[in-house]
């Protein structure tokens, strides 16, 4: 008999100290009632807010072996959020999403079974294609910024994908570790050169249609410094996608 897949959840948290409760406690009911293994590895930049000792609660709360604290010094990126939290990981399969209620657990099931149907590497969930796909707390120019940066990334990089901006994933942990070592942006352009080299190195990618909802506290973090780096990052990304797939066709 197979082992059994195990899942590990990686929450970024900045000032999300009424939001994180909710998080984890959707995470856990989703996780138990589908018989999974799980942990969560929560990866705080020393959130002013006190989210650290909300977590440190929830910890003692659904005990060291599902919640891993991996707290860093300063706000260092959402890039390297992820990269310090791998490092801790234990699952076959690894989840990223946002810890602000954004992203809700309900979809996980759903791409656990795309994963397991299709056998690919990546499930990336998505606002824009497919039934129920929605978003859903944005106001007009929230939305048009979105659109607009994701049709620039599809006009530019052409990855395949509808929402190449999204931070609802599902990795196998083999793929994102390969992929994750080449990849160069920390802040949230992360997601979107993270899904283009896993393109150009030929890794497998289904979409599952979820709803964004927007954060149920606090403020967005996405500001106009991120907006700039994700047109540069837009700019160059082609020469990413021809990079990884010549170093793909060598290697395989």
């Amino acid at each position: 008999m197979a082992p059994k897949d195990k899942y590990t959840v990686i929450l970024p948290t900045y000032n999300e100290r009424r939001n994180l409760p909710i998080t984890v406690w959707l995470l856990n009911r989703t996780f138990t009632e589908n018989n999974l293994d799980y942990e969560i590895i929560i990866v705080d930049d020393a959130s002013p807010d006190g989210t650290l000792e909300i977590a440190t609660q929830l910890q003692r709360l659904y005990t060291p072996q599902r919640i891993l604290l991996r707290p860093r010094p300063g706000k260092l990126g959402l890039g390297t959020a992820y990269v310090h939290g791998l490092r801790s990981a234990t699952g076959t399969f690894v989840i990223i999403m946002d810890a602000d209620f954004s992203h809700h657990p309900k979809f996980i099931p759903r791409f656990i079974a795309t994963q397991k149907r299709t056998n690919c590497d990546i499930v990336t969930g998505t606002c824009y294609a497919g039934p129920g796909a929605g978003v859903y707390g944005w106001d007009l120019k929230r939305k048009i910024v979105s659109r607009g940066a994701n049709l620039v990334a599809d006009t530019v990089l052409r990855p395949g994908v509808s929402d190449l901006t999204g931070s609802f994933r599902l990795y196998r942990r083999e793929a994102l570790e390969r992929v994750i070592a080449r990849t160069e942006s920390k802040g949230y352009t992360f997601q979107m050169e993270l899904m283009t080299r896993a393109k150009g190195m030929g890794c497998r990618v289904e979409e599952c249609p979820i709803t964004f909802v927007d954060r149920v506290y606090g403020e967005s973090k996405l500001g106009g410094e991120e907006i700039v780096e994700y047109l540069k990052v837009s700019r160059i990304g082609l020469e990413w996608w021809r990079t990884d797939a010549d170093v793909y066709q060598r290697e395989f």
